[in-house]
């Protein structure tokens, strides 16, 4: 039976451990971390189980969407029968952009032309802006080199219009402002997930900590799939012996005959023998990182009613209510997403804290009378890739140019922008890869 080591447990690995032990392959996975699920996943502070990230997927995130089935937990998360998205400012009546049950793109239309946010004349040029953007070829490398903002801007885009719009929507799937985004990736989310299908962009999220869906859940997938997993387990290099590959960790070694690298892109170049894949030297590099930031704060007392708002004009972007999901019990407890957070993974968690929570007060009223019983500041440094022009060319394939290694994650090169989707599509691309693949051994003869 052919061995497979599938070094990584976040989402990437853990699809494609799984796709490969439905072929018939032996598989083991290695995780350094002491739990499954990488960046979508919890832990413990307390009382409380606090997710690693704020993550949503959409109806049109159909790979990641298939896993929760495949996990038996579809259950435990909440998908939006229609896109409503409460959009608060500080002193201002609460707008919201949402779908009506028409045909695309008539569904928007209500949600763009009454957006309070903008003036009635930016309503209509954005709404043109949108349109436009349906005609953008996401895959054409000429919309990798622009930026989003360029593109806007070129389009008639006020920078109201897009701090107010198309930020809200693409800082928080690109990781980066409209300014510094690349074009081809903000044309996908903005078609994929709003233009095509009326119904692709109502959103989801777990009701439950994301560890319940992507660790422990997970777990007993791939147990029941005969996967072996080893937590804590992180490999040091990658060698070949004869007609096998060698993982090698800090106090073993393992033998297999393929390998998926489901790790980040620094990890993942320096594992690969010579440097391997198709992308040029020094890819990873290149490709950079951008962090994300969250702020948690909990009250003695309920302050919103939202499930979820984002926010304009305010330091807060997207806030979550994460209550009933950690445990919290009483009052309640909102995890602030900060994208794109540069400036503030680099600031004191008090600094950070001491500009999110007026800002909360400044959005929600009820906010202003309450006391805050806790806060803390989580940081994710290399959350993503960097999204910015050029990274289409950047972002290796699967295959990783090394017979028997295939490559998974969501800065493969996958078409999504680094979002959940990404990583569990990148997961099946890698299976496909290898399986296709004669292992090492036979290679060899």
């Amino acid at each position: 039976m052919t061995r497979v080591g599938v070094v990584g447990g976040g989402l990437a690995g853990i699809t494609a451990a799984l796709d490969l032990a439905a072929a018939g392959r032996e598989v083991e996975l290695l995780e350094s971390r002491s739990w499954l699920g990488g960046l979508a996943s919890s832990f413990r502070r307390g009382e409380l189980t606090v997710d690693t990230g704020q993550h949503v997927f959409l109806r049109c995130c159909t790979a990641y969407r298939a896993l929760l089935d495949r996990l038996g937990v579809t259950a435990l998360t909440t998908l939006q029968p229609r896109l409503d998205i409460p959009v608060l400012g500080p002193g201002a009546r609460p707008a919201r952009l949402h779908r009506d049950p028409l045909p695309a793109p008539l569904h928007l239309a209500r949600a763009l032309l009454g957006y309070r946010v903008l003036h009635p004349a930016e309503r209509v040029s954005a709404a043109r802006a949108t349109l436009a953007l349906g005609t953008v070829d996401p895959a054409d490398p000429a919309s990798d080199a622009v930026t989003f903002g360029s593109w806007l801007t070129a389009h008639g885009q006020s920078q109201r219009s897009i701090a107010g719009l198309f930020d809200l929507i693409g800082v928080a799937t690109l990781n980066l402002p409209a300014a510094e985004a690349t074009l081809s990736l903000a044309a996908k989310v903005f078609r994929t997930g709003l233009l095509e299908d009326p119904s692709a962009g109502d959103l989801g999220w777990s009701r439950v900590p994301l560890g319940r869906l992507h660790s422990e859940a997970t777990a007993a997938a791939l147990a029941a799939a005969g996967v072996t997993v080893r937590l804590s387990a992180r490999v040091r290099a990658l060698d070949r012996t004869g007609e096998e590959w060698r993982l090698v960790l800090d106090t073993d070694s393992i033998a297999v005959d393929q390998v998926v690298l489901a790790v980040p892109p620094p990890a993942a170049e320096a594992l690969l023998p010579g440097g391997g894949t198709h992308a040029p030297a020094g890819w990873a590099e290149r490709l950079g990182a951008s962090p994300i930031v969250n702020v948690h704060v909990r009250y003695d007392r309920p302050v919103t009613g939202h499930p979820f708002f984002a926010a304009v004009g305010s330091p807060v972007q997207w806030a979550f209510d994460r209550t009933e999901g950690s445990g919290a019990g009483t009052g309640q407890y909102l995890a602030v997403s900060l994208s794109a957070a540069g400036r503030e993974v680099d600031e004191r968690a008090a600094d950070v804290v001491r500009e999110i929570v007026p800002a909360l007060a400044a959005l929600l009223p009820a906010a202003r009378d309450a006391t805050v019983l806790d806060s803390w500041v989580t940081r994710e440094r290399t959350a993503t890739f960097r999204q910015a022009p050029g990274s289409a060319a950047l972002r290796p394939p699967a295959d990783s140019g090394v017979p028997g290694i295939a490559l998974a994650g969501a800065w493969t090169d996958t078409g999504w922008p680094a979002t959940m989707e990404s990583a569990v599509r990148s997961g099946h691309a890698a299976a496909e890869t290898l399986l296709a693949q004669p292992a090492v051994a036979e290679v060899a003869q």
